[in-house]
């Protein structure tokens, strides 16, 4: 027989409840729990938002692709293993003419599509510098005569199976780094990164510059071309794996990543430089540089994004800025770009300098975020969180567990010792991000909005949500 409650010992549960302090659940506004607060009551807290902000008619765009739900959730599935299941490998380094067939007077730069006249002043100041290292003019003011004219062609470098930190220059005799994805046959292309000081990618763009760009050309890169050759080629996906459970996210901290990548190339690049003196200058170069392994994680995270185009998914698998406006491109919706005005990154800024001199942000470099890295996987680099104005430990595993709200699954391979070993959050849902207004976040440095200053700090920037809204859109149509 089954025990039935009799009214006194139902009454005397009741009684007991009632004599107990109270036990509270608040959900939403943190007005109800600072009351709470006050008063000395004990209380868990819900974070509980309406969907799309209360938006009816975002909430109506998102209930019409619940119908869709199963057809999306295989997509989704199938865009997800293309993802993390690529297997890139640094093969070589050649000049863009040769790797990516790019023309004379074309120069990619960073970011969705943009005309000249809504070019930040940094990106402007880059193009013109390029245009003058590859000798198509001797001075700025010819230089901005050939783009106004039309004789030189801009474009995005993920037009051009390329990605490009900053203003993501990118011309015919710049050296690239060419990323193979061994899983899908696909390649993807980065510069060299420049190192520190005065740099390219910043919007610098006097004499200095251009002899960088020019020792990078001439030697730095058929040196390391002709390592790479040699070895057949270098695993990135283990590398990049090992580098996060030694501290790095890979698009602020690079140290360790750098130091890998440096400890495997350096007896191919032994073998190839010809003369003592060299090897030393490319040994002091990829030594003095901690963000060396920048450029490659990109490349890395195109090789491995740009086979996750897969009809009806809705996983992003781009986000780039070009200083003026953010744009992102969605799995199931190919090339088309959804873009809306870039914000500014908030963080620390290097003495002199302070948030009236920050240009709004700037990069192909939120690739890596696209991937599983990144912001997304601030919770095994608390030093970055700290480094950017973002806090420390509790604010960096916050940071990663935010993004597992508008994420479908944790990475395979790409695992945070902090998090139990737990896979970095990745598979950015362009649902998700609407239904929950979070975007994601963005590790990022920051460049002088004046031309010629170059980098003044680095920090933290978060996706404008227009962008996804766009996407949205597009997908419930």
């Amino acid at each position: 027989m089954s025990a039935v409650a009799t009214p006194s010992a139902e009454n005397s549960r009741v009684s007991a409840l009632l004599d107990g302090p109270p036990r509270v659940v608040d959900i939403g506004l943190d007005l109800f729990g600072r009351e709470l607060d006050r008063l000395g009551v004990s209380r868990v807290h819900v974070d509980w938002r309406p969907p799309a902000g209360a938006d009816p008619r975002l909430a109506s765009l998102l209930a019409r692709l619940l119908t869709r739900r199963a057809d999306i959730e295989v997509a989704n599935a199938e865009a997800l293993r293309r993802l993390v299941e690529g297997e890139p490998a640094l093969v070589d380094c050649r000049p863009a003419r040769e790797a990516i067939g790019l023309p004379e007077h074309v120069v990619l730069h960073a970011g969705p599509p943009i005309e000249w006249p809504d070019m930040c002043a940094p990106l402007q100041a880059a193009v013109l510098c390029a245009i003058r290292y590859e000798g198509w003019a001797g001075d700025d003011e010819r230089a901005r005569d050939l783009v106004e004219r039309g004789a030189i062609t801009l474009a995005p470098c993920h037009h051009w199976r390329s990605v490009g930190p900053m203003t993501g220059i990118i011309t015919a005799s710049m050296p690239v780094l060419v990323v193979e994805n061994r899983a899908h046959g696909n390649r993807a292309h980065a510069t060299i990164n420049e190192g520190l000081g005065k740099v390219l990618r910043f919007g610098a763009n006097d004499e200095s510059v251009i002899a960088r760009l020019g020792w990078l050309r001439d030697e730095a890169g058929p040196a390391f071309g002709a390592a790479l050759r040699a070895s057949g080629g270098i695993e990135l996906r283990p590398l990049m794996a090992r580098a996060l459970s030694m501290g790095d996210e890979m698009h602020q901290r690079n140290v360790a990543a750098s130091s890998l990548l440096g400890r495997a190339l350096m007896p191919h690049l032994a073998r190839a430089a010809r003369e003592t003196t060299v090897l030393a200058r490319l040994a002091e170069f990829i030594g003095g540089n901690d963000q060396f392994f920048l450029n490659v994680a990109m490349a890395a995270g195109k090789a491995m994004a740009d086979p996750a185009f897969v009809a009806g998914s809705t996983l992003v698998v781009t986000m780039a800025r070009n200083g003026t406006d953010f744009g992102i491109r969605v799995s199931g919706l190919g090339e088309r770009w959804f873009i809306a005005p870039v914000n500014t990154p908030r963080g620390l800024y290097f003495p002199g300098h302070g948030p009236d001199d920050a240009n709004p942000d700037i990069g192909d470099s939120a690739i890596v975020e696209t991937i599983g890295l990144g912001g997304g996987a601030m919770a095994a680099s608390p030093a970055v969180a700290r480094f950017v104005g973002a806090g420390g430990v509790a604010e960096a595993l916050a940071a990663t567990a935010e993004i597992g709200e508008i994420t479908i699954a944790e990475h395979p391979h790409f695992r945070i010792p902090a998090l139990d070993d737990r896979g970095a959050p990745v598979g950015i849902d362009a649902r998700r991000v609407v239904e929950t207004g979070i975007t994601p976040l963005i590790n990022t440095g920051i460049a002088g909005k004046i031309a010629g200053t170059g980098q003044i700090g680095a920090g933290v920037v978060r996706a404008p949500l227009a962008c996804f809204i766009q996407a949205l859109e597009a997908l419930s149509s």
